[in-house]
This record gives structure tokens, C-alpha cells and sequence, in this order.
């Protein structure tokens, strides 16, 4: 498995509208291909998010895409793999 981690600019709750209809459809195609396992936004503050995949290129072909990126709303992310010790 594999941990994308997103951090966010300021403003992310605002700035990301224009933008999250396509960002969730991106995760949702991820989730129905087979690559994508979970995810979603830090709480309290919104200052990022963290989501795993299947592969490291299941991740980065997501981060191309995603228009969170583009947008400049994701200041920075990083894939690192995860061991599973527990669950599947």
C-alpha cells in the first residue's frame, strides 16, 4: 500500500470548490478501477489529506491528474509505502 499525503494552502475550504466535484469524481474512478483504497481531508484544521493506494504509480498518476494540484491548492504531497501489519 501506499500513503499519498496532500498539505493545503490557506483558505482550502473556500478555494477548493471550484474544484471538488472533479477532484471527487477522480477519487471515485480510482475507488471503481481498482487503485484507490481510501481517503479524504484532515479535520480541524483542513490543512491537507491523506489517501492510500493499491501502487506507488496508482498514486502519482492520481497527483497528474487531480486539479487540486493543478490549481495550487496542494502546496505539497509526498507518496511513501505502508506496511500492513494489520487489516487488509
Amino acid at each position: 500500500m501506499y500513503l499519498l499525503f496532500y498539505s493545503y494552502g490557506e483558505n482550502a475550504l473556500e478555494r477548493r470548490a471550484p474544484y471538488r466535484e472533479e477532484h471527487l469524481g477522480l477519487l471515485r474512478k480510482s475507488l471503481e478501477h481498482g487503485v484507490l483504497v481510501m481517503g479524504g481531508a484532515y479535520t480541524d484544521p483542513l490543512d491537507g489529506a491523506a489517501i492510500v493506494f493499491r501502487t506507488r504509480e496508482g498514486a502519482e498518476s492520481f497527483v497528474k491528474a487531480d486539479p487540486y494540484v493543478a490549481s495550487g491548492l496542494v502546496t505539497g504531497w509526498k507518496v511513501r509505502e505502508r506496511n500492513v501489519v494489520v487489516g487488509g
